[in-house]
């Protein structure tokens, strides 16, 4: 499962969860308010893998390792 650790406030949050919804990929959203080890938003979690930001390029390619997109 990917996790997309967010705030409610963060435009590229957003942008990151609408790009993963186009690409037809499911994740689920996390408070990143709840997670103290969380201190830079978008964090996008892939198969234990931690991308810090709004990284298409490494999103990406870490979709296409786990056979995700």
């Amino acid at each position: 499962m990917i996790k997309v650790y967010s705030t409610d406030t963060c435009p590229y949050c957003h942008a990151l969860m609408d790009w993963l919804e186009d690409l037809g990929v499911e994740f689920e959203e996390v408070d990143a308010n709840t997670e103290p080890d969380i201190i830079a938003v978008p964090v996008t979690e892939i198969a234990g893998k931690r991308i810090v930001g709004f990284d298409r390029p490494a999103i990406k390619k870490a979709l296409k390792a786990e056979k995700l997109i």
